[in-house]
Formats: structure tokens, sequence, C-alpha cells
């Protein structure tokens, strides 16, 4: 067979097949780090809270009265200008929450847990909006990865704000539950004393295969792996090593795991091995008949009793 033949009938089908696949790459890179989503709009975002949290309004409206509810920003060591609320507790204390949001949400679609601590518990609060959500910047989501390290500046950023002798809990949902995880395996400042993950993945490849999967009906191989590839070339980082499973191996502090057991977005199977792979001390509650991030939702006395017990444990 001569050399034009066996390109034509061998090459220039394979060149095809890898032409479709960098094509279904880039689409779905596209597709999960780069949506036009519901956290970049604050506006609805306050709309929306308030209509599944009714009691929200008011409390924010009472912290707004009287200019307690505050912005402020830094710089993360990329250049990149990042925003947070925070509110002080009413009245001194050493005790501070650093709330992390989910997948398309923001800071203010975790007021709900910032009522628990701020308002129930009487703690200092500090919600950051992530990468490419709310009013930070950011060129893409970071699925967690990234935003471990944001999540650090906050932390040194609460501790200047408040004092060495705070005492910081780090409580995140879906997305920040997952952040919240990776940030438990890195070396922390001695004032985090525990963590509180509620339906966070196992690894960004584990979410992302089986949406793959749900969504589009499709295998994991070999489209994951491309999207993975040029997740690394444009982002820095890949979905093989934003683990939250590997992180929390060695995390020794204290984390209470949360997980409606009718989630399928994130599905309840993830946060066995997660909290199997954590050392003591560790919790574990599976709220009953709760979807994905709906456990503050549906079971809010419970879950802050819960939440409440926990970290009364770890932070004096």
């Amino acid at each position: 067979m001569s050399r034009k033949k066996i390109f034509k009938y061998i090459a220039m089908p394979c060149i095809a097949i890898l032409m479709i696949c960098l094509a279904a790459g880039f689409y779905m890179l596209s597709y999960a780090l780069t949506p036009l989503h519901r956290g970049l709009n604050i506006e609805k975002s306050y709309t929306e809270m308030y209509q599944n949290y009714p009691f929200l309004e008011n409390w924010v409206d009472s912290l707004n009265h009287v200019s307690a509810l505050k912005d402020t920003t830094l710089i993360n060591t990329e250049g990149k200008k990042l925003h947070a609320f925070y509110i002080d507790a009413p009245k001194p204390t050493n005790k501070t929450a650093v709330i992390v949001h989910g997948y398309t949400d923001n800071a203010i679609r975790m007021f709900m847990i910032g009522y628990l601590y701020n308002k129930d518990l009487e703690y200092n609060i500090l919600l950051p909006d992530l990468q490419f959500h709310g009013l930070s910047e950011g060129k893409a989501i970071q699925m967690g990865w990234k935003d471990r390290l944001d999540i650090q500046e906050w932390i040194n950023l609460s501790i200047n704000k408040y004092g060495t002798e705070t005492e910081i809990v780090v409580h995140g949902i879906s997305m920040g539950a997952a952040t919240t995880m990776m940030l438990s395996g890195e070396q922390l400042p001695q004032q985090v004393k525990c963590f509180v993950e509620d339906c966070g993945y196992t690894s960004v490849w584990d979410e992302f295969s089986q949406e793959l999967k749900v969504r589009f009906g499709l295998p994991s191989f070999p489209i994951m792996h491309i999207t993975s590839w040029l997740c690394q070339q444009k982002y820095g980082w890949n979905f093989e090593e934003a683990s939250a499973l590997n992180a929390v191996k060695r995390c020794e502090l204290p984390m209470l795991f949360i997980h409606g057991d009718a989630d399928t977005f994130v599905p309840t199977w993830m946060v066995h091995p997660l909290y199997e792979a954590k050392p003591e001390p560790k919790e574990l509650w599976i709220v009953p008949e709760v979807e994905h991030a709906e456990s503050y939702l549906k079971a809010k006395k419970e879950y802050t009793r819960r939440v409440t017990n926990f970290v009364s444990l770890y932070l004096n």
C-alpha cells in the first residue's frame, strides 16, 4: 500500500478523531469552568436567598442599619482581587467562622450559614467570594483547588483583624466543602481549630466523571483525560491532583461530615471514603431524604444543633 493510501485510510481518520476529542475537551472545559452562572448576579442572589430563607431579610436589614455588613478585599498571590463580606460578632469574642460557598454560588448564597454562626452562635464571620464568583476576579472556577490557597489568605486576614487569640472554624458547602477539605491537608495556623464540610466531592476527577456520565451519557475516557490536560495548560492544575480525598488523609484537626442521603449531584457515596480516610477526630451525619446542599434548608433546627455541638467541642 502506498504512503498516500496509508495516510488516507489510517492517519486521516486518527487525526479526525483526535480533533473531535480536542474539540470536546475544549467544550467541556468551558462548560465546567467558565459558565455564565448565577453566582455573578448579586441582586438575584439576594432575592433568591430571601425567598428560600425569609428570616434572612430582617437579619441583613438589621446589619445594614448599623453598617455591620462590611466589604473587604485582598490581592492573592496571583494578583487577583478577591472580595469577602465580614460581620463582627454582636459582642467581642475570640471565635470566628470562615464560610465557603459552592459551585456557581457566592458569599450571599451562604448567608444562612452566616446567620447560624453570627446570629445563633455570636461568632465573627467572614464570607469570601471564590474566584470567578460574586465580586471576586478570576478567569475561571477553580473547583476548590486553587481556592484552598485563597482561603488560607482569608484566614490570615481574619487573624490579623481579630487577633492571634481568635479561634477559627472553616465551614463549606458543596464546592466550598471540597475547598474546605482540600485546605485541611495544608499546614495551617494554630488558630484553625476544626472544619465542617457539607456535601463535598472526593475529587474534581470523580465529580466531573459522574457529571459527564449523567448529563451527556459519556465515559471518562478519553474526554476527561483531554479536558484535565487542557486545564493544566490553561489554568495550571489538573483534575486528578485536585483531590479532597488525598487532602483529608493528612488532616489531624476535627471535621464534621454532612451529606444528604438523596444527593445525586455530589452522590452520597462520596462521603463514605472521605470519612473513612480522615483520621480521628471526626463525626458523620447523613441527613435523611435531603438532596444536594439542602441539609440546612430542610433540617434547620437539627443542622444548627449538630454544628453547634461539634464546634463547641473545639472552640473554647
